[in-house]
């Protein structure tokens, strides 16, 4: 008698398909796609576990575009970003978490080598929207309206565009080849740029909103707070901030014996190493935050990229944590040193944590410079109406401000954000509010539930250790030479391959292939994602072998109905 070949067994008329096991359960299979923690934990929104997957399958143009959609500029976050995916991986669980920022670098810097360019924007049918500010937030901004559909004009107050990205970002950090070529691409999809054009001076805000159907500000924050130790000020004041761009811009610096920066962010940082780099025998960072390391608060570290604060470390610097400035002593206006004081967190009696001074933990510091880098305000001329007296904007999830309807703000004028990554998601954020609004619908953001780390399989997967990526010895440092190095493409290929897919399915047949009732079907077509495998419930029993055995959490057991 012949047979026929049916889910990957043969059967005989009268044999198992003709027992419907599946009114035996409780329980269902069913796919769900959960977002990976690093997408989670991405403020510019990135699906690093999409485009880490299309690098697997060694297709590094479509892992760009991929990346491309939420972030223009991967060659320069890959530089610049602090990273909090990698510090969210479930891998950091099991060995060491994926090096997501070297595989984005590589995949930026492959896009600049081969000339890679973004699909062609549609024509300008959405009508003209006005960008001020072409820092990161203006310019993702400008790239996500562009790629909509709409004509975009981009002023900055600047020749060049770039914002902080240009001024404030040591050559060691971000080549200015890189940051000019990822420019360059967005610019090239037809974005009208108008440098020299400063809001309050060039630009009137109710002349934006007349001509154009939407303004997005992405002006930064450009105004160094207010500094002083009980009302001293030391003659040679300056922010860090303002001390930053002064060397990126002229390569000048005051070269006291011995220094104190009072901050804790990457303009803390950046400067210190500027310093040491340039021979000041002592340079010091006193900051309120915690160092990372073991029991260390995450919310309570500085707010730097690790590994630049690593590199510090190695070149000298000292840093004291959980320290403020109690009292600046000083011979005349000249200071000659300060006086420490131990802080920590403690319950206000308002249900949140404050920093509390303790008594007796004074120290004193001889230094004959001390110089805050305790971030910025925003400039108000020529948006008073906006600001309402106060520092930042306020404004919702897409940067929309309650009182301003078709204005929109991103990017640190809205207060403390920090990070270039935060400010490219301000920027998406924005064009879809814009579109949205312009179209009559409801602005959307993708939310998924996260998978956790208890939701992998982890037998499937073996140890080892994150590929190292390059970085010049300290000796060899010097001002304009880049410090870290980027992966080669085996390198790239091989961090990228021990990505675990996190709550997507990895297409491993294991559900197929385990099945005891040959419940799953796997569909014509090759099983790139989940949608090429189905349940069949009239056979499935409800087992739950297929959710246990599945490796990245795809698969998860639901009450049957």
């Amino acid at each position: 008698m012949a047979t026929l070949l049916t889910r990957g067994a043969y059967a005989l008329p009268g044999t198992s398909l003709n027992f419907k096991t599946g009114t035996w359960r409780s329980e269902k299979p069913q796919h769900k796609h959960w977002a990976a923690p690093c997408h989670s934990a991405c403020p510019a929104g990135e699906d690093a576990q999409a485009w880490l997957a299309k690098v697997q399958e060694h297709k590094p143009r479509e892992a760009w575009e991929a990346l491309t959609r939420v972030n223009p500029m991967p060659a320069v976050t890959g530089r610049v970003c602090p990273h909090p995916c990698e510090s969210a991986c479930n891998r950091g669980q099991y060995d060491e978490s994926i090096t997501i920022h070297g595989v984005e670098r590589w995949l930026g810097d492959q896009a600049i080598a081969n000339r890679w360019t973004y699909p062609e924007a549609p024509k300008g049918a959405g009508g003209r929207i006005a960008v001020v500010g072409a820092g990161p937030a203006g310019l993702s901004a400008a790239y996500h309206l562009r790629r909509r559909g709409f004509e975009v004009t981009l002023f900055d107050a600047m020749p060049e565009a770039g914002g902080l990205l240009r001024s404030a970002i040591p050559l060691t950090r971000l080549p200015r080849d890189v940051l000019d070529a990822e420019i360059a691409r967005i610019m090239g999809l037809g974005i009208d740029f108008q440098p020299r054009h400063a809001l309050g001076r060039d630009l009137r805000l109710d002349d934006l909103r007349s001509s154009y159907r939407a303004v997005f500000l992405g002006i930064g924050a450009g105004k160094s707070r207010e500094w002083s130790v009980d009302g001293a000020v030391p003659g040679d004041y300056a922010d860090g901030l303002h001390l930053l761009k002064e060397w990126i811009a002229v390569g000048g610096i005051p070269m006291p014996k011995a220094v104190a920066i009072h901050g804790g962010g990457n303009t803390a940082v950046d400067l210190a190493r500027v310093w040491k780099r340039a021979g000041v025998a002592e340079v010091h960072v006193i900051t309120a935050s915690a160092l990372p390391g073991p029991g260390a608060d995450p919310s309570d570290v500085l707010n730097v990229v690790p590994r630049e604060l690593k590199e510090a470390i190695e070149e000298g610097i000292v840093f004291h944590e959980h320290r403020t400035i109690q009292r600046l002593l000083m011979r005349g206006s000249k200071v000659v040193g300060l006086e420490m004081v131990r802080l920590r967190k403690l319950p206000d009696g308002k249900g949140r944590m404050a920093r509390v001074a303790f008594e007796g933990t004074e120290t004193v510091l001889h230094v004959d410079m001390v110089v805050p880098a305790i971030g910025e305000v925003v400039e108000p001329t020529g948006i008073e109406s906006l600001m309402h007296g106060a520092n930042y904007f306020r404004a919702d999830a897409f940067g929309r401000l309650k009182d301003a309807e078709g204005v929109l703000v991103g990017g640190d004028s809205r207060g403390d954000r920090g990070t270039v990554s935060a400010a490219i998601g301000d920027g998406r954020k924005a064009a879809e509010a814009i579109d949205a609004m312009l179209s009559g619908r409801d602005a959307v953001e993708e939310r998924r539930d996260v998978v956790t780390f208890d939701k992998l399989n982890l037998h499937y997967f073996e140890r080892s250790r994150r590929v190292a990526l390059s970085e010049l010895p300290v000796e060899k440092r010097t001002d304009v030479d880049e410090i870290e190095g980027g992966y080669s493409p085996a390198e790239a290929s091989r961090e990228a391959d021990r990505c675990l897919s996190c709550g997507n399915c990895l297409a491993c047949d294991n559900c197929w292939t385990l099945c005891p009732d040959s419940a799953v079907l796997k569909m014509k077509e090759i099983a790139s994602d989940g949608s090429h495998y189905r349940f069949d419930y009239d056979y499935c029993k409800g087992c739950g072998v297929c959710a246990v055995e599945c490796p990245c959490g795809f698969i998860e057991m639901v009450a049957d109905d």
